[in-house]
């Protein structure tokens, strides 16, 4: 069953997304060569918690043996999600991928970006790039009377037009009192399928895309997952409502 938020609930999610926003923009400013991923989970961790909130991700999970055990996913290169902290040291050249979630007074958001350490060879600027332009392109297309699938199509479309490919085996999703709600938003599709849009949805919108095939696996850990062919991925995503027929960004960066 899809939601559809209150004014009032809109007003939570927006703190929520004010939370998430600052948890990247924290983080952001530590990247760099030689800092471990476990290192930026602390971060992440002691911000979250000074504003109030509850990290999302922290006891996640649908295996009680096996939940998420940190704050943030740190994913590097050709890791395309729920990377797990460690002590890993982050290395020039390399794409970190960094997805945060966090809950305040009952009401979630989430975010993500990809960021270069260091510098990075030109396909990985041109894949940060086209994923984060593929992010936009999708919000635009989340306004009333559209179906779900018009973002996923214009997201498909400018991807592989531009030589990569969308991770069809994860998707976006619906949020609100719940992580993960309805509806399921893919990063490809036919537009004019999918539900119909309407204001007070609230969307997490976060096309996964990748430098080589669509292909992807799970690691051992039961969490990380990976490029099937090694090449590198990029992750970029936006908490949204639809209010008076349009797209709000809910956790555009507070710098």
């Amino acid at each position: 069953m899809i939601s559809v938020k209150t004014p009032h609930e809109i007003e939570l999610m927006r703190e929520a997304g004010r939370v998430v926003a600052g948890i990247l923009d924290v983080v952001e400013k530590h990247v760099s060569p030689g800092i471990t991923t476990m290192d930026l989970d602390r971060i992440a961790e002691d911000y979250v918690l000074s504003q109030g909130a509850k990290p999302a991700f922290k006891g996640y999970g649908f295996d009680k043996k096996n939940l998420f055990p940190a704050t943030i996913c740190l994913s590097i290169d050709d890791q395309v999600v729920h990377g797990i902290p460690s002590s890993r040291k982050l290395e020039e050249g390399q794409l970190l991928s960094v997805d945060v979630g966090a809950v305040k007074d009952g009401y979630f958001g989430d975010a993500a970006k990809t960021f270069s350490v260091g510098e990075v060879s030109e396909e990985k600027k041109k894949l940060m790039r086209v994923t984060e332009e593929a992010l936009q392109l999708g919000i635009e297309r989340a306004v009333s009377g559209n179906h779900v699938e018009d973002i996923s199509s214009v997201i498909q479309n400018y991807v592989e037009g531009n030589g990569f490919s969308v991770v069809r085996d994860l998707v976006g999703h619906g949020i609100g009192t719940r992580l993960h709600e309805d509806p399921p938003v893919p990063n490809y599709g036919k537009k004019g399928k999918g539900p119909l849009l309407r204001n007070g949805m609230t969307l997490a919108i976060e096309p996964m895309v990748n430098a080589g095939a669509y292909n992807v696996y799970t690691a051992k850990d039961g969490w990380t997952v990976y490029t099937s062919d090694g090449k590198p991925s990029a992750h970029f995503e936006h908490t949204v409502v639809i209010t008076d027929g349009k797209p709000e960004i809910l956790t555009l960066s507070n710098g």
